[in-house]
C-alpha cells in the first residue's frame, strides 16, 4: 500500500507519543536487523527507529536500505529518528492499517 499525504499525516500524529524501540549503531545495517524490524512491524504496524551517534550510516542510507529490502515504508524522518509503517500480515493486528485505508 503506497501512502498518500493525509495517510502519512495520520500516522505521524499516532507516532508522536511512541519511543524508538530499534536502534542502528556501529554494527550498521544487517539482514538479521531488518528481519527483526519486519517482525516487530507485523505486531505493531508503526514504530520509531533511532540512529545512534556512533553509527556509520546516514538516515537516507537507512531509509534506502529498509525500503529496498522490505515492504516497510518510511513515513517521516526527524533528525536521526525514522518513523516506519507496514501493514501487518496478521489480520488481528491490522487495527491501524484498516484506519489508514479509510483515509
Amino acid at each position: 500500500m503506497e501512502l498518500r499525504g493525509k495517510q502519512k499525516r495520520f500516522l505521524r500524529a499516532h507516532a508522536n507519543h511512541l519511543q524508538p524501540i530499534f536502534s542502528v549503531g556501529k554494527e550498521g545495517l544487517t539482514q538479521n536487523w531488518v528481519d527483526q524490524l519486519d517482525g516487530a512491524l507485523d505486531r505493531r504496524e508503526l514504530i520509531k527507529v533511532n540512529i545512534l551517534q556512533n553509527a556509520d550510516v546516514t538516515t537516507k542510507e537507512v531509509q534506502h536500505f529498509i525500503e529496498s529490502q522490505t515492504e516497510i515504508q518510511v513515513v517521516q524522518i526527524i533528525g536521526r529518528v525514522l518513523i516506519l509503517f507496514k501493514e501487518s500480515k496478521n489480520k488481528d493486528a491490522r487495527e491501524l492499517s484498516s484506519r489508514v485505508k479509510k483515509i
